[in-house]
């Protein structure tokens, strides 16, 4: 099969094609990138995967015991190999890394994982996904969504960004009833024919512009999550509060009969969820002749409860509507659910101040939400700022802060917008790089807190610099906290 002809041939692959003239090369045996090989193998594809990392011996063995090729160490991804006729890559990596930008001058295909898991359900074997992108609060709305398709009786899962690969769901022999699909802009960037059922982008601010480096890097980040809305065959889920998401909507191309559902945490006009008297209701999937709004959960079912969280619930109620899910599942959903942690989660009240660990806030616009539920707060702050801003966040809740402490390669960043914009706050910059200074965190802020503070581990930061992730540094910070012996009364 000539290049090109396989280039047409892939245009409409799916399941039930013959595979066994495709060479596809998987750039990345992290996760996604060794489900996305095992995939590409059970279609009877050629497989090529390449890693600069020697360290995933291990799953590169299992790999050729099925049949691929595996080339690991430095220069490994340097060279496209020539007989190649398709690339996916996994998530992380950036459009114009070389191996990437090698294949789209030779007009090779370059795919996602979700891409290709998406093909690999086609035409016998579709479900409906529920995608769900934005800045903030992903994981959350993608997990609410999951638990309520289960309280419905559907057999779900929630996969994609949130940790499980989405190609390793569709090889699970568990014949399920929906996915609930958690998407970055790095994976919408290569999705190319995905037509979700429905889709919501929840917010938009400022995040990953050192992927979306240079000019005009936040118009190019929103053009991905904009994707998600490409195709979608029932509802398009938009925040309310932010205007830019239902912009979104009505530039997409949708496919016909497709509907603009909005989310708030106001009352909802027709063809909205939204909150009304403490409840959680349903303005859109409702009969017509129905003026009223139908109660699907209380307020106080979300936990745990915040502001963002009641969107988000409002989020993801709107999209298991979408698919007929009856109101007592919603509610039965958010109570049964149990959220992942380091998402504003109390370690521990000692003498009268609260330890919150949110450390899974990762940009200023997750830390603001966690700012909104405490009026007063010693900030834990700092790690890789990613070239955002904090000037607004610490404009807003600069009288709600009683003392920040930065650490992390990007402390500075934050020092010198709390100096511009909150001169009068308390600042200490810790300058060890070691990933135990949380101890020295923790003795600092018990000194600056007083009786009905919290001291607030939102770092607005992503945590590589320091720790192996948002969870490590959420856990150490923990420790450090629980170690603390509560002065006697």
């Amino acid at each position: 099969m000539a290049g090109r002809s396989v280039n047409q041939f892939l245009l409409t692959a799916n399941r039930l094609s013959d595979w066994s003239q495709v060479h596809a090369v998987v750039a990345g045996l992290g996760v996604s990138g060794y489900a996305a090989a095992d995939g590409l193998l059970s279609l009877g594809a050629h497989v090529t995967v390449l890693d600069e990392s020697p360290s995933h011996a291990q799953k590169a063995a299992i790999l050729e015991t099925l049949g691929a090729q595996v080339r690991l160490g430095p220069g490994a991804t340097s060279d496209l190999p020539p007989d190649t006729s398709l690339v996916v890559t996994s998530p992380g990596w950036r459009p114009d890394t070389l191996l990437l930008t090698q294949a789209l001058r030779r007009g090779i295909p370059v795919w996602g994982d979700v891409e290709l898991a998406w093909r690999m359900q086609q035409p016998d074997r579709v479900i409906p996904w529920l995608g769900i992108t934005g800045t903030n609060g992903k994981t959350t709305t993608t997990q609410m969504a999951e638990s309520m398709l289960r309280a419905a009786g559907m057999r779900a899962a929630a996969v994609g960004n949130i940790g499980r690969p989405i190609v390793e769901a569709i090889l699970d022999e568990e014949p399920y009833d929906a996915l609930v699909v958690e998407l970055s802009s790095f994976q919408l960037h290569w999705v190319h024919t995905v037509a979700l059922h429905s889709a919501v982008v929840l917010n938009l601010h400022e995040d990953h512009l050192e992927f979306y480096n240079g000019p005009g890097g936040y118009e190019r980040y929103v053009a991905d999550k904009a994707r998600i809305y490409e195709r979608v065959t029932n509802a398009c889920v938009y925040n309310v509060a932010e205007p830019e998401t239902e912009r979104l909507v009505e530039e997409a191309e949708v496919t016909e009969g497709a509907r603009a559902i909005g989310f708030t945490t106001g009352i909802p006009a027709i063809s909205m969820v939204g909150v009304v008297d403490e409840l959680i209701v349903d303005r859109a999937f409702v009969p017509q002749r129905r003026s009223s709004a139908l109660e699907l959960a209380k307020v106080s079912d979300v936990q745990p409860f915040a502001p963002h969280n009641v969107a988000n619930a409002c989020a993801a109620a709107a999209l298991v509507r979408s698919l007929r899910v009856p109101p007592q599942a919603v509610a039965r959903g958010l109570r049964d659910l149990q959220l992942a942690g380091h998402r504003i989660a109390e370690v521990a009240e000692i003498d009268g101040v609260r330890w919150i660990d949110d450390s899974k806030a990762t940009n200023p616009h997750a830390a603001d939400s966690a700012m909104q539920a405490f009026p007063s707060f010693v900030w834990v702050a700092g790690g890789q700022t990613k070239g955002t801003s904090f000037d607004d966040l610490i404009t807003r809740h600069r009288d709600r802060i009683r003392a920040a402490i930065l650490v992390g390669v990007d402390r500075q960043v934050i020092a010198d917008a709390l100096a511009r914009h909150a001169p009068d706050v308390p600042v200490i910059v810790l300058d060890s790089s070691d990933h135990g200074v949380m101890d020295e965190v923790v003795s600092q802020a018990a000194r600056l807190a007083r009786r009905g503070d919290a001291v607030l581990l939102s770092p607005g930061s992503a945590s590589l610099d320091m720790f192996t992730g948002y969870d490590d540094r959420g856990e150490r910070f923990a420790t450090a906290v629980r170690s603390l012996q509560a002065p006697s009364s």
